[in-house]
């Protein structure tokens, strides 16, 4: 499969061969699979992320086709970037080290809280058996559908709605990642994480949070404080309003 990405008078081309999952996994130019690789091993590896399965997620997504157009040129830097409505893709390191804590095996079902531009699902996809993706904001749930439809990441589906809430149609789910900073853990995701299923959330102030593992054993959950972060607000019911 060839398809064709036009952006102003520019044109990418990217390849596709399937994964694992059934996903066909976007390839692309040797300028960004040279600067892939080299933000995996500068940005990610050498801060301590060594689960192979989240560094070859990492190599194969094109993180450039996830930015806007203008903001090609930074895709892998070390760095957020703002893609519209106040919201951002997270910074690499930051997108890999939650994918890590998630413990994905690859067998897993998967909810993901605020998909913006589908990035974190594409990489999610390629460590899970499915992915199901909430975003509040209309037009970036439409956008990052059919993105990653575009692309080919077949096990994704992107909801529009509040993320805060979980997505109990599809409950109960081993893992969940919230993709935005909350003031406190929703019980709603909580109560919908399966037996020994794993969330991962940044829990704070609007402008500083910790990055927190919670996993669900019986009547009880065990949390693990992981580093100090800084996440967008989550908006809904459980969320900034």
């Amino acid at each position: 499969m060839r398809v064709s990405v036009a952006a102003a008078d520019s044109v990418v081309i990217i390849s596709a061969r399937m994964d694992g999952n059934g996903n066909h996994s976007a390839g692309d130019g040797a300028n960004f699979e040279a600067a892939r690789r080299d933000m995996v091993a500068r940005q990610i590896r050498e801060r301590g992320i060594d689960s192979a399965r989240v560094l070859s997620a990492m190599r194969t997504v094109p993180r450039h086709l996830f930015v806007p157009f203008e903001r090609v040129p930074d895709a892998y830097s070390d760095e957020a970037l703002p893609v519209g409505d106040g919201q951002t893709i997270s910074q690499p390191y930051i997108v890999a080290a939650t994918a890590q804590a998630l413990g994905l095996e690859g067998h897993e079902r998967v909810l993901e809280v605020g998909a913006g531009t589908g990035y974190q699902a594409a990489v999610l996809s390629l460590l899970a058996r499915e992915v199901i993706a909430v975003e509040a904001i209309p037009a970036l749930a439409e956008s990052a559908s059919e993105r990653l439809a575009r692309l080919g990441y077949s096990n994704v589906r992107v909801e529009q709605g509040d993320g805060s809430l979980g997505f109990g149609l599809d409950a109960p789910f081993d893992a969940i990642l919230v993709s935005a900073a909350a003031p406190a853990v929703p019980q709603p995701l909580v109560d919908q994480l399966a037996e020994g299923g794993r969330l991962v959330i940044p829990v704070g102030l609007t402008d500083h949070q910790e990055l927190f593992r919670i996993v669900k054993a019986g009547n009880r959950t065990i949390e693990q404080r992981l580093f100090s972060c800084r996440f967008v607000p989550l908006v809904g019911r459980f969320g900034w309003r």
